[in-house]
């Protein structure tokens, strides 16, 4: 049986609020202004339809973060798996019950309420690979049995969402599994033979692609190869980005954004607009933004007494970067265009709802960050 969590009284509870990271959620507030400003041009200089909601999500993550960062870390050692079968539950359901859009089933819910299990198995993920690799000694983390147990805690989810079909999604959760395998401080050696692996399944996975995602590969490629069809998403983004210059064209004159050239850009090429508008220098600063969100992640990791906690807020702090990384390369034709939205600025409540979840997570690391969790706590904890 779980074990009770402790009331906090008032004067518990104040002290743990000033223990959360209050610099990091500052920073959030602030990126996700870039949001909506950019939402609010998308639209033509109008809240509606997705400045409001998206100014409203982020205010209601917010809250949602700061409401988990005030749980006892302890609460989510015990929950991990839990929420790693829930998480994994619904995207086992998404086949059967999931809503199709442009081809594919990824989504559960109506048309006014629903929701991306693929974004939400992430931070389950992120928690499940923490407990595992805490219950296990440092010098046994490299074992096989614990390697083998963690890719396939990754491995699972990753081949369901590829199946949806999402092949961006589902590598991007194989990355951030890796990722947190790496920070947990695994053998070089699994890595080294990982690598030769993943170039014989892209081998395999080369020649079991559907012809969109070939396709996209090839206009990756070469854009030039069919600039009205498959190539014009990077193309238009890429003169998008060009025109913007040093300064921007000014908010609210983007012609490629304003005009509808460019496509999807209150989601995955939000990014774009604002470079066109705000130029070089506006972009430079978002980007600065969210290195500055990393490397305080950074250091509130070096400060957690416990390994359970430090992984938690690396894995949190991966989540962030990896999305950022693969967005901002996706829209320069650095990567193939894969469908990942610029986290807190990008439209999308699943995507808010998750990274501010893993906020929410690595902040209740840092306030209870003087917890000592031992590892024969673990059964008691179930």
């Amino acid at each position: 049986m779980a074990r009770t969590l402790p009331r906090q009284t008032g004067t518990t509870m104040a002290r743990t609020l000033s223990q959360l990271p209050w610099e990091l959620l500052a920073v959030i507030v602030v990126i996700g202004s870039f949001g909506v400003i950019a939402l609010y041009s998308v639209s033509g200089g109008s809240f509606s339809p997705w400045a409001e909601r998206h100014a409203l999500r982020l205010a209601v993550g917010l809250a949602l973060a700061i409401a988990i960062g005030i749980v006892p870390i302890r609460f989510w050692l015990a929950m991990a798996n839990p929420l790693y079968l829930v998480a994994l539950g619904l995207l086992i359901a998404v086949p059967f019950v999931g809503t199709s859009t442009m081809g594919a089933k990824r989504w559960i819910g109506t048309t006014t309420l629903s929701v991306q299990p693929s974004e939400f198995i992430k931070f389950a993920i992120v928690l499940v690979l923490a407990r595992l690799f805490f219950s296990s000694p440092p010098d046994r983390r490299s074992h096989p049995a614990v390697v083998f147990t963690a890719l396939a805690l990754v491995a699972v989810p990753a081949a369901l969402v590829i199946r949806q079909p999402d092949l961006g999604s589902g590598l991007l959760i194989a990355t951030l599994g890796v990722v947190v395998i790496f920070l947990a401080g695994v053998r070089w050696s699994y890595f080294v033979s990982g690598a030769g692996a993943a170039a014989v399944l892209g081998y395999v996975l080369w020649h079991n692609l559907r012809d969109y995602q070939v396709n996209r590969i090839l206009t990756f490629l070469e854009p030039e190869r069919d600039p009205l069809g498959a190539g014009y998403h990077i193309t238009q983004a890429k003169i998008a980005l060009g025109s913007g210059g040093l300064s921007g064209k000014g908010y609210l004159m983007g012609s490629q954004s304003q005009l509808n050239f460019v496509p999807e850009k209150h989601t995955d090429f939000a990014f774009t607009m604002l470079a066109e508008e705000t130029g070089f220098i506006g972009s430079v600063t978002l980007l600065a933004l969210y290195a500055v969100l990393i490397v305080i992640m950074i250091g509130m990791a070096m400060r957690v007494r416990n390994d359970f906690g430090r992984l938690v807020i690396g894995g949190a702090a991966a989540l962030v970067a990896i999305h950022v990384n693969v967005n901002v390369a996706m829209v320069i034709g650095l990567l193939p265009v894969v469908g990942v939205p610029l986290p807190l600025v990008s439209f999308g409540g699943s995507s808010i709802l998750t990274t501010m979840v893993a906020i929410g997570l690595a902040a209740s690391a840092f306030a209870h960050r003087a917890d000592v969790l031992r590892r024969d706590e673990i059964g008691t904890l179930i």
